[in-house]
């Protein structure tokens, strides 16, 4: 996609800072967080959203939780957090290529 801002992040045009990157998948920091830790876990294929995947796309989205998991114990959240994937316009998705929020760090708790 020409004017899709994860596209231009995976491919170097928007400068940012992985905090992790794989053949499959990159993984970084939200610039407007909903919480103290909120990562986005990006796959480097483009799809839209959710509804767009299909049955070729099984490892992939095993991959993006896989992730999720892994990024949570290097943040150190790994005792509790969020795993979000917004759906669609009036699921509250704003960028559409398909992503996995990673929302946590809350102290006691959510708030």
């Amino acid at each position: 996609m020409k004017d899709c801002l994860f596209c231009k992040i995976i491919k170097g045009e928007t400068p940012t800072k992985f905090l992790y990157q794989d053949k499959d998948v990159v993984a970084f920091r939200s610039i407007h967080p909903e919480a103290p830790v909120h990562i986005l876990i990006v796959p480097k294929k483009h799809i839209d959203k959710l509804q767009d995947i299909s049955d070729n796309d099984k490892e992939l989205l095993a991959q993006l939780l896989l992730t999720a998991k892994k990024i949570a114990y290097q943040e150190k959240i790994e005792e509790g957090f969020k795993v979000i994937i917004n759906c669609g316009k009036k699921g509250g998705q704003e960028i559409f290529h398909l992503h996995v929020h990673l929302l946590g760090g809350w102290k006691g708790g959510v708030d």
